[in-house]
């Protein structure tokens, strides 16, 4: 089963959520692997205090062209739907940091004069951490291209009982990388008129891609009750409530997780776990 975290907004309690709901799924002797894919800025590890053991660079295929085959016809800039390859009296250029390393380019290309080099955009790192596998990616800095790691990210998980995905936040296209093929998402919010804003961004997300999902809201006693309305009016379950707890300030601040500090939340995330592998579990959105 893989589980994602994700949000329509940062700030929201997803990476809380996604670290102590692997260690509970750990405690309880399962089989479970958390994979950090908020590669822009992961911090997972920061909880969960890895030890990683490998590191590998992440590449994705950018084109190269042979200028000596080329003879300016500008069908590989045609083809291009980001403009990372243009053509210039004649001349062909490329930048490959705007390239999503579709081929086609070098599919179109009617000299053959296209293939394709290496161009790393981060590192895959893996280890474990409190009894299960742990993944994240580290996307090299100034890099705008975060879905090709996050896929290489997800490529490293073994064949564990369970995932759990700690998406980045927003609803743009490296959420969508984290999230496809999910089998279940909880979406973690806070009871504001932006928690309220960006949950319903993030609602409509999953809805496209027809992925069963809940609703956690953190800091669930401050704010307005206009989350839980939502949710009552579009039939959507809240599955997980934490309050605005100082307990869970202080633990938090310490680099601690909660459901392995305090025992009244370990309470509340191993029941998170029970629920979410009951098959019972339906798409309520």
């Amino acid at each position: 089963m893989i589980i994602a975290i994700a949000s329509g907004k940062g700030g929201t309690g997803k990476t809380t959520i996604a670290t102590n709901l692997a260690f509970a799924f750990s405690r309880q002797g399962r089989q479970v692997q958390l994979l950090d894919c908020d590669v822009e800025e992961p911090n997972c590890h920061i909880f969960v205090k890895p030890e990683l053991t490998t590191s590998q660079p992440a590449t994705v295929a950018v084109p190269r062209v042979d200028e000596e085959k080329c003879s300016g016809c500008g069908t590989c800039a045609e083809v291009c739907q980001y403009s990372a390859i243009v053509c210039i009296k004649g001349k062909v250029m490329v930048f490959p940091e705007m390239c999503h390393g579709c081929g086609g380019c070098m599919r179109f290309c009617p000299e053959a004069a296209i293939d394709e080099s290496a161009r790393e955009v981060g590192l895959v790192e893996t280890g474990s951490a409190k009894g299960f596998h742990f993944a994240q990616g580290r996307l090299r800095i100034g890099e705008v291209m975060a879905p090709p790691l996050i896929s290489k990210v997800k490529q490293s998980a073994n064949q564990s009982e369970i995932t759990i995905i700690d998406a980045p936040p927003g609803t743009s296209c490296p959420v969508i990388e984290a999230v496809r093929d999910s089998d279940f998402i909880v979406l973690a919010t806070e009871p504001t008129p932006f928690g309220l804003n960006d949950l319903k961004l993030a609602v409509e997300m999953v809805r496209v891609l027809k992925v069963p999902f809940a609703v956690a809201i953190n800091r669930c006693d401050v704010g307005d009750h206009a989350v839980k309305q939502y949710c009552e009016k579009e039939g959507i379950n809240i599955i997980l409530e934490i309050p605005n707890d100082r307990a869970i300030a202080e633990t938090y601040s310490r680099g601690e997780l909660i459901g392995q500090s305090l025992d009244n939340y370990a309470a509340v995330f191993s029941d998170l776990a029970n629920r979410l592998m009951d098959q019972t579990i339906v798409n309520f959105g």
